[in-house]
């Protein structure tokens, strides 16, 4: 059975996720979203992870717990 682009798709994924492939090869894997339902929903979880992911790294801790753990080290030293 010939593979319709999918495995190559899936592949690359990671790397267009993120930005990493050629315009050529972006192009490719839009054209192949268009036409493939299973690999553009795999498509659209990967994004929704990834900025999930992104915007959970930008968190930071609140003021007390940065004090409390600062607290904490000088009186153990």
């Amino acid at each position: 059975m010939a593979d319709c682009g999918c495995e190559e798709t899936r592949n690359k994924l990671e790397d267009y996720l993120h930005g990493e492939l050629p315009d050529g090869a972006c192009q490719d894997l839009e054209d192949h979203f268009q036409e493939c339902p299973p690999c553009c929903d795999e498509r659209d979880v990967g994004n929704l992870l990834t900025e999930k992911v992104k915007s959970a790294c930008c968190e930071t801790a609140p003021e007390e717990l940065k004090l409390s753990i600062q607290k904490t080290l000088e009186s153990a030293s």
